[in-house]
């Protein structure tokens, strides 16, 4: 190693030694001196998963019961730890309402696509608007390689929550790199974003939730505080939660067939199971079993 070359003590040289060797060795000296000073690094630290007083920010816990709802009139008197609401819909007043009945409130944002009903619509530029996303007219998919253009938009978003109180943040369609776009984004590119974005929530005081990119949640788990799956036992892959699982953090899915038949499992493997209609309204279905 180099340290080891540096460290050793030469004996003086000999009065008879040649100009050629002296000339040896000051360039032996100097290359090895020069090579423990980087030249032109552009090695970029990681960027880090939580802010460093992330230890008091709430964090939903395995088996923690849950209520999703992005339609109809909120209803309040529903009985969950954890309700996750639509950021933009939600009022402040009712976050704080059901905080008084001691729930934790999370807050629904589109990251990976933009719906043309949303009141910040205008500001992404054309440019980073794709391909519809199949089935969800009046949505299209988002180039998340456009970091520089999209994060701001999302800031904005994440802002908002925290300005309500929302105490985490779920961000949904973090898998464009998986469907047909319009773009040419690598897996690569979906991890960088999806990452951002974690990193966003937990600036500003919120815990960060993933929603699905299964594929991914290994590599995303050490930024995120819980996550969100859909039919997941429906489609036969809710192993790939386990490292949340493992992680000590909570995994909610979401399944819109009935769930009776997966509560077993879903208990013994420390995920939370709701049966929901597609519509997300209030009405919801839970395992008595735990």
């Amino acid at each position: 190693p180099w340290y080891a070359a540096a460290d050793r003590r030469a004996d003086p040289p000999d009065s008879t030694m040649s100009v050629k060797n002296l000339i040896g060795m000051l360039m032996v000296f100097l290359l090895v001196g020069c090579s423990s000073i980087p030249q032109n690094s552009t090695k970029v630290p990681p960027p880090q998963t939580a802010p460093a007083d992330s230890a008091s920010m709430w964090r939903p816990q395995p088996l923690d019961s849950f209520q999703i709802q992005f339609s109809g009139e909120i209803d309040t008197t529903m009985k969950a730890d954890v309700f996750d609401l639509d950021a933009f819909d939600t009022p402040k007043e009712t976050v704080e309402r059901l905080q008084r009945q001691g729930s934790k409130v999370i807050c629904y944002i589109d990251a990976g696509t933009v719906e043309d009903w949303r009141p910040d619509v205008a500001s992404f530029p054309p440019e980073v608007i794709g391909k519809v996303d199949a089935g969800w007219p009046g949505e299209n998919w988002l180039d998340i390689r456009a970091l520089d253009v999209l994060l701001p938009i999302l800031e904005a978003r994440v802002e908002l929550c925290a300005s309500k109180g929302f105490d985490g943040v779920e961000f949904d369609n973090l898998d464009g790199y998986q469907n047909d776009t319009g773009f040419d984004m690598t897996a690569a590119d979906q991890l960088a974003f999806n990452r951002a974005l974690a990193d966003l929530a937990h600036e500003h005081g919120l815990a960060a939730g993933l929603k699905n990119d299964p594929e991914q949640i290994a590599e995303l788990e050490p930024w995120f505080d819980f996550v969100i799956l859909e039919s997941c036992f429906e489609q036969g892959w809710c192993e790939l939660a386990a490292p949340f699982i493992q992680a000590g953090k909570a995994v909610f899915d979401i399944e819109y067939t009935t769930i009776s038949i997966y509560c077993y499992d879903a208990s013994e493997q420390m995920i939370t199971l709701v049966q929901k209609r597609l519509q997300l309204d209030a009405k919801i279905t839970t395992c008595t079993a735990k």
